[in-house]
Parts: C-alpha cells; sequence; structure tokens
C-alpha cells in the first residue's frame, strides 16, 4: 500500500484515488534511492530538462526492516528515523519547486511498478548504483519495461567515474589519492533545480511514515550522544555552515578528529553523505571557498582527505563487486572464522574483556553512533581477537550506523580485518588505544556506569 493523504484530511491508503487527466503527456519520474536531496542532483536536473511533468518517488524497502537471522533489522531505529526525517525535508524541498514526491512502503520493484501504470510514466531518471539488489532492481525494471527511457546518473562521488579508469584503479589508497589530486578536477555544482508550473502538482500529498508503520519503536535522543542532529538537507546544510563559518571547528579538525566524547570532535557529515541528502561536491566547494575566505591549513585539507577515502571504497567496491560481501574479501584470503552467536551477542551489547570495547558498543546501541576512534578498536577486536566472521559486525553496523554506507563500511571492515586494503594488516592494540584516546577512563565511565538491560 501507498502511503498519502488527501489535503482535505489526510490518511494513509492506496493509490486508487490518483486520475491521470491526460494519458498521453509525457511524465518523468525521478526514482530517488541514496541521492535524497534537490540540491546537486544530476538526475532531478536531467528530469527537468525533459518535456513534461516530473514527479518523485521514494520507497522505504520494506524487507529492510525485517528481523534478521543474527536478530536485528538491516535498518534499525536509529537510521530509520534519520532517514524519515530526511524523506521528510526531500518532500518539502520538492513540493517548494511544484514535484510531488510519492511516498511508498513495500517492495521497490513492485512499488514502481504501481506508479508508472497509474501514471503512465515515459522517463525514469535515477542515480546509478551497482552493488548486486540494487542492480538487481533495475534490471527488473529494464527487463518489464523496454518503452520507457531510463537515465541514469553516478552523483554520489567527489571525483566523476568518467575520469577514472576503475579497472586500474590502485588497491592502495595513497596511490589513489595521489593520482587524483594530480590528474582530477572536482567538477562544479549543478544549477539550483528550476521551479515548475503549479500544475506539475498531483492532487494527492503522500505522507511520511511513522517508526510504527515500519515496525519499529519510537525513542527520545540519549542525553550522552553525541549525534543529536536531525535528517535532511537544511540539516546538513545549517550543520556545514556551523562548523565551517560559525565555529570554525574545522581548523582544529586534525587535532580533534579522534575524539570520543560530544558533537564538535569530528564533522559528522558522514550521516548526510550517506543517504545523499547533502552531496561530497556541496562539502567540498563550501571548504574552498572557506580555505580563500578564512584559513587553509592542515585541518581544512584532512576533511578533503577524508572526503577523498569515500571516494576510494565506493570505487573499490565498484571495481570488485561481490567480493566485498565474501568471507575473504577482495583479497581472497582464506581465514578460519568462528560463528559462535553467544561471542557474537557479547560483543554486540558490550560484555567483553575489553571495557573500552564495551563502552563504544554501548554507545552504538543506545545511539546510532560511534566515533572513528571506537570502530577501528572494536572491529579490529571482534576480527582478530574473537576471531568472529568480520561480516557479522558488518550486519550489526549497518542496521545501526545512523551515517552507514555500504561502500564505506565494508570496505573499513575488510581493511581492519586483514581482506582488504591495509597492505600492513595491522592489529588494534586495545588497551593502549584506550590509554591513548581515552586517558582518564572519562568516555569508559559515561557508558560502562550507566549500564541500561
Amino acid at each position: 500500500d501507498l502511503l498519502h493523504g488527501e489535503k482535505s484530511g489526510k490518511k494513509i491508503g492506496k493509490m486508487s484515488s490518483i486520475v491521470v487527466k491526460d494519458a498521453e503527456e509525457t511524465k518523468s519520474l525521478v526514482w530517488f534511492r541514496n541521492d535524497l536531496r534537490i540540491n546537486d542532483n544530476l538526475a532531478l536536473n536531467s528530469a527537468l530538462s525533459a518535456p513534461g511533468k516530473v514527479i518523485g518517488f521514494y520507497c522505504f524497502n520494506l524487507s529492510m526492516f525485517k528481523m534478521t537471522n543474527l536478530g536485528f533489522p538491516r535498518i534499525d531505529k536509529f537510521r530509520a528515523k534519520f532517514l524519515l526525517e530526511t524523506i521528510e525535508n526531500l518532500k518539502e524541498d520538492l513540493k517548494r519547486i511544484n514535484i510531488t514526491l510519492i511516498i511508498t512502503i513495500g517492495d521497490p520493484v513492485e512499488e514502481l511498478m504501481r506508479v508508472i501504470s497509474q501514471q503512465k510514466i515515459k522517463n525514469i531518471f535515477f542515480q546509478k548504483e551497482w552493488t548486486q539488489e540494487e542492480v538487481e532492481e533495475e534490471d527488473k525494471l529494464k527487463n518489464e519495461y523496454n518503452n520507457i527511457n531510463f537515465k541514469s546518473f553516478y552523483s554520489q562521488f567527489l571525483y566523476d567515474p568518467n575520469d577514472l579508469d576503475i579497472n586500474n584503479i590502485s588497491n592502495v589508497f595513497t596511490n589513489f589519492r595521489k593520482h587524483c589530486e594530480k590528474k582530477l578536477n572536482v567538477k562544479d555544482l549543478v544549477e539550483y533545480p528550476k521551479k515548475l508550473l503549479e500544475d506539475n502538482l498531483l492532487k494527492d500529498d503522500y505522507l511520511t511514515p511513522s517508526l510504527s508503520d515500519l515496525g519499529l519503536e519510537d525513542f527520545e535522543i540519549d542525553s550522552r550522544s553525541a549525534f543529536k542532529f536531525k535528517g535532511g538537507y537544511n540539516a546538513a546544510k545549517e550543520r556545514l555552515d556551523f562548523y565551517l563559518w560559525q565555529s570554525k571547528k574545522i581548523n582544529f579538525y586534525k587535532q580533534t578528529r579522534n575524539g570520543l566524547i560530544g558533537q564538535d570532535y569530528s564533522s559528522k557529515f558522514s550521516s548526510w553523505l550517506s543517504n545523499g541528502s547533502i552531496s561530497a561536491r556541496e562539502i567540498f566547494w563550501e571548504i574552498k571557498d572557506y580555505e580563500k575566505n578564512i584559513l587553509k591549513n592542515q585541518s581544512t585539507y584532512w576533511l578533503i582527505f577524508e572526503l577523498i577515502w569515500r571516494d576510494f571504497f565506493k570505487y573499490i567496491s565498484m571495481k570488485y563487486r561481490n567480493k566485498i560481501f565474501k568471507i575473504g574479501g577482495i583479497l581472497e584470503k582464506d581465514y578460519h572464522w568462528n560463528t559462535d552467536n553467544k561471542t557474537f551477542d557479547k560483543w554486540v551489547d558490550g560484555l567483553t574483556n575489553e571495557p573500552f570495547v564495551n563502552a563504544n558498543m554501548l554507545e552504538l546501541k543506545y545511539t546510532g553512533w560511534m566515533s572513528n576512534r571506537g570502530r577501528q578498536n572494536v572491529a579490529s577486536y571482534l576480527a582478530k581477537e574473537l576471531n568472529i566472521d568480520w561480516r557479522w559486525g558488518a550486519r550489526y553496523f549497518e542496521s545501526q550506523l545512523i551515517d552507514y554506507d555500504v561502500h564505506s563500511n565494508y570496505g573499513n571492515w575488510m581493511y581492519v580485518s586483514g581482506v582488504g586494503n591495509d597492505p600492513r594488516d595491522r592489529k588494534f592494540n586495545i588497551k593502549f588505544q584506550a590509554e591513548r584516546y581515552d586517558p582518564t577512563n572519562k568516555f569508559q565511565k559515561m557508558w560502562l556506569q550507566t549500564r541500561i538491560f
């Protein structure tokens, strides 16, 4: 069923109320996936250049919210709430340029087929993905509709894929980074989307679902959380403005980025980048503007450096495809891995023999956030000390992390687990890490003294 509300009293119901005035009129549909913004959106801008009317579409894939065999859904409440807020923001932004966002819950392909049929869609514009599930969705649609014009765009990158030879990308980040910085340019943002005539809007105003509609419980943000931000472009822009221009926290990013407590030790941009509610290019050009007008130093560069890391894992994913999900990783390592549920559950619940690991896991459990330093330590502990199948850890991160990004998540897990892009295959000394980054035990006390079970 589709979630929608009629202008006179919103409700949840089916699409039967939609009436197509002119079956012959050309209509284009923008299929939003992980590009949940109107700014710097290639698919949207291309659709606006096509003749006829434009409709937006987003489907909450119901299978993503169902329990897995590991005891948690693929998207749990923290990530889900951020996504819901993002879609509400996207809906309002689209409405301002007179585009309706059709919002549905179900199977994306089935829901799209229903909309295509009822709206007589001629063109579909969307962000191109390359991981298996997304590719299968595309293929099903294309096999079903050979009379529809499908146009896809890579708009999740800093550096344009058309400027790189994907098959010859280096497996070593430093080589990749140097090549990009020397040989490539970051393209300008696409123009702000034009406003259409008001008659482009559909009669129906579609509701953004609630957590309960997705089978999840609502919650209050934990007072200790380092991430108390909302989803959507508006919140992303506010954070970008604060972190650069208002507070100038970016000036000290390189010194503070390994912090554990508070909102401002890191930029927190990753959550908005993960679902595409802001583009990497917009952040890049904002930093460049800041460097030109305020200050350019190692810290401002280091934030760009992190954006290049993000690109690197996307390109590694594109190069190796499904290998990033295999137990041997892109290196095809034949290690022995344990699949002991009790040991894994203790890791999840923060009940291991390492207090620093436990504190970080409790933070994740109760907030949907964990610092970069924490992630590296808990991942190393699961894979290198407990020898648990690293993909279980990657799946738990997918469920919990507000800023989950499939390419960065699996790229980092492979890296730490010795089956990816780390040429030195390092193992973290957890006790040393705790002493270095939490010398007064402040972070550990914050989480370990207030256990909630």
